[in-house]
Parts: C-alpha cells; structure tokens; sequence
C-alpha cells in the first residue's frame, strides 16, 4: 500500500510503498476512506514532540471501514465504519488507567505519533480503542471529529459551564467547538491573528458574538477561555480577558513558552489548566452530541500525495476549518 512517510525531522513528507505486519489479536486492518490534518502533526514534522521514532506514518483522524478482524475482536466485523483517534493504546493497569484516566496512562501510545496513522491507504489499529461511526454521513466530515471535535469537547468541559467562551485560535477545532456551544445557548468571542479578517468573518458566519484579533480585549469580560493557538503569549491575554473566578484552558499537545506576567492577572481565583490527549469515554459522549446538534464541519479535501501541500496551508493559516485527505468517495 501507499502512505506518506516522515523519516527525518524538518523533512517533507515522502509518498512511500510499505507492507502492514499481519493483524493482531485485538487489531482491525483499515481501509482508509479519509484523515483529518491536525496541527499535531505539525509539531511532529516540526521534530517538537519527545522521542519520535523515524520513519513514523502520521495521522490521527481517521476513518475508514473494516477490512480484517483479529481473532478476539467482537466488536467490529469487515464492512463496518469505524473511527481512529490519537489516543491507539492504553495499559489499563497504571494508576491513571484505574482512575479513568486512560488519557493520561503511563505507557499510552499514540496514532500517528507512536505509532503509525492515517495517511494511508490502510491502517491497523486496536480495536478497543476504535470508535463506531456512522455509514451514512461523507467520511471527509467525520475525520475532523476524532481530534479537532474531541480534543475540543474535552477542554470545552473543563472550561465550565459560564455563558461567555471566548477561543483563541479559530481553526478545526474552534470551529466545531462554536457550534456545539452557540447550540447550548453559550456566546462565543474568536480571537484570530491579528489581521485575519477572514476568519474573523468566518467566526461570526457560525455565531460569535464577536471576533477580533488576539491582541485585542473583548468586549466583555469572559467566563472561560479556551487556547487552541500554540502561543504561550496568550496565557496572559486570556488570563486579563476572563472574570474572577474565571479559566482559561490550553488545548495544544506543544505551545511555546509562556512569558513572564504579574500574579494580579492570576489574582482572585483565576486559573490555567491544559487538557492532555482522550479517553474513550470523551468519543463515546462526543459524537452523540455532534450529530443531535448537527455539527457541520468546515473541509477542505486533498488526495494523499498532496499531504505536504494540506500541511503547508495549515502552517501559514491559509485554511478555513479543517483540512483533509480523502481517499474514496462513498458511493
């Protein structure tokens, strides 16, 4: 089969032909109908992310249908659709794993990270940490679901339950993210980089009350913030733009270092927490939630060999919601 490879930090990605290892016990060999291109895979391209291992496949939003099953695999049988997020393994036997937090399990391991993901043109994956998905809705709109959606969802939650969320960095995610919030009724401030008056347009397009660019204040003072921006710059932005009491919430896997600020920014029970990767439990909650509030994800659809160029618009902000790359069209 056919898979973009990464054998080099800083390298472009190579379209490569490679060889699956027979499926596992508990495995599911994929064929890939799309998979979503997230800002993670940035940072591995970019060599930001500890201990990678070279050649690595990347790729985390992944959907596709079941081609074989493992021997122990009940679950899932070939035909169905099926979803591969980032999170591809846990032990289940770590404290973390006991506490119900596989997400942050001690010996986790990661699609397109550790090991190899979606941008293929087949996949293995364990299918206990694979996800149902639905067969009659474009796979190009579902992939964003499996990392933008549920990453989203995740610091969403610990965000809190305040009316006002402001978002700094309005791509895959925001964008999903102001969706489910405008349909609970939240009112929902995009911060872009400054001069983005495209996606500014585009925030107030899915129901922002206000958009403007990063360095400004808002109008209002916010109950949360959630940083989907990997700048460490805009920990004390938000900070100054949320209420006492208020949270801001970091949802980037890397961000750049956070400068210096005065305590009066953190002063009167303000806080900053940072989500880390998923659980099963977060799918499983998620995607209901996506499809009874009509989540419309914004794409745009690339083929496989045209990886590098998906990636190249994300680095620069050129893109509006979510990039993909599409494999087959569903009949």
């Amino acid at each position: 089969m056919k898979a973009m490879r990464l054998t080099a930090p800083g390298s472009p990605l190579t379209l490569e032909e490679v060889s699956l290892a027979p499926v596992g016990e508990h495995q599911v060999r994929i064929t890939v109908e799309a998979c979503g291109v997230c800002r993670t895979d940035l940072h591995l391209l970019d060599g930001e992310l500890p201990q990678i291992q070279y050649p690595i496949t990347p790729g985390h939003e992944v959907v596709g249908r079941v081609a074989e099953a493992g021997p122990s695999v009940t679950r899932f049988h070939p035909g169905d659709r099926v979803g591969v997020p980032w999170l591809a393994q846990a032990c289940g036997v770590c404290r973390y794993c006991r506490a119900g937090q596989e997400n942050l399990c001690e010996h986790a391991r990661f699609t397109g990270y550790t090991v190899d993901g979606g941008y293929a043109e087949e996949v293995l994956a364990d299918a206990r940490f694979c996800l149902p998905l639905p067969g009659d809705t474009p796979a190009a709109q579902l992939a964003p679901l499996l990392c933008a959606g549920l990453i989203g969802y995740r610091a969403y939650r610990a965000a809190g339950s305040g009316e006002s969320l402001g978002l700094y960095g309005f791509g895959a995610a925001a964008h999903l993210l102001a969706q489910v919030a405008r349909a609970q009724g939240r009112r929902v401030f995009a911060f872009t980089r400054p001069g983005d008056l495209g996606s500014q347009a585009f925030a107030r397009e899915l129901g922002a009350v206000w958009a403007g660019n990063s360095d400004e204040a808002p109008p209002d003072l916010l109950d949360a913030a959630i940083l989907f921006a990997p700048v460490g710059a805009l920990v004390p932005a938000a900070l100054a733009a949320v209420r006492p009491g208020g949270r801001v919430v970091c949802a980037g896997i890397h961000m750049s270092d956070i400068p210096r600020f005065p305590y009066e920014l953190l002063w009167h029970e303000r806080s900053v927490s940072s989500v880390a990767n998923l659980t099963r439990a977060d799918g499983e909650e998620f995607l209901p939630i996506a499809r009874k509030v009509g989540l419309k994800p914004t794409v745009e659809t690339f083929p496989l060999g045209e990886a590098n160029v998906a990636l190249e618009r994300l680095r620069k902000g050129a893109l509006q919601g979510a990039a993909v790359l599409v494999f087959r069209v569903l009949p």
